[in-house]
């Protein structure tokens, strides 16, 4: 990876193993953080990766306040707004903060909001899997923090290709070094304290802002629990069993 990419919560997902002894290809998906965090450097660095696909998990408000503008002509954005479906599910769940100020309430909250995400990605998958299977690559994934809603995403692709939890889990985890900068905690700290009226605890924050393996196992499992596993999840979505081999003929080598 490149200095300056280096710095961001950006990674290429490739090189994570197969249950079967295989790995995730080198180069195709990456997973980032939103572009209000890109740079000229950055910009320049991206360009060079050419990006095809960039799937923007955002609103139409976040994308508002950081736009794509270092996507060329030759970089398709794919919408697939995850975050009004989880505010309208979620919102009574996360105004119970300004109640109950807490690190408890935070995991119950975040917890509860993790539940959500997978039911919220439903009707994007298959424009996400359309795009990976044209070619429309490399893709870039991302959210606004890249360890939420693009942690879920990320997790939900790799449980498809047979990636193991536990290594699934590990890459989840690398998040968490960028998630506990203090310039997140500052944004957070603003927009909950414009929210509720009062400055919260650091406590609360650290669990917002960071990240933890039981968020990210209780999306996988109501995908088991609401799906019966992740073929069910795809088939759901869309996505029958032809094109769920052939997205993992396009994302896993090794063992041929």
């Amino acid at each position: 990876m490149t200095l300056a990419l280096s710095r961001l919560n950006f990674r290429d997902i490739g090189g994570l193993p197969t249950r079967d002894g295989r790995q995730v290809r080198p180069g195709i998906l990456y997973r980032s953080e939103g572009p209000a965090s890109f740079l000229a450097d950055h910009h320049a660095e991206l360009t060079e990766l050419g990006f095809r696909t960039v799937a923007d998990l955002r609103s139409d408000m976040e994308r508002e306040k950081a736009p794509h503008d270092w996507c060329g002509a030759d970089c398709r954005i794919l919408d697939l707004d995850m975050n009004t479906d989880l505010r309208a599910q979620g919102e009574d769940m996360w105004m119970t903060l300004g109640r109950d100020p807490t690190q408890a309430r935070a995991i119950a909250v975040m917890t509860h909001n993790y539940g959500l995400m997978p039911q919220a990605f439903l009707p994007h998958v298959a424009p996400m899997v359309d795009a990976l299977l044209a070619g429309d690559t490399p893709m870039l994934v991302h959210c606004t923090a890249g360890k939420d809603r693009t942690g879920v995403v990320i997790a939900l692709i790799l449980d498809l290709l047979g990636v193991p939890r536990d290594v699934i889990a590990e890459d989840y985890r690398k998040s968490d070094v960028f998630g506990q900068n203090l310039a997140m905690s500052g944004h957070l700290k603003a927009d909950l304290e414009k929210t509720f009226g009062f400055v919260p605890p650091d406590d609360m924050v650290a669990v917002l802002i960071g990240v933890h393996a039981d968020f990210l196992n209780r999306a996988l499992d109501v995908v088991a629990s609401q799906w019966g596993d992740i073929d069910g999840y795809f088939q759901a979505a869309g996505v029958d069993a032809d094109r769920r081999d052939a997205l993992r003929q396009t994302l896993v080598t090794g063992g041929e």
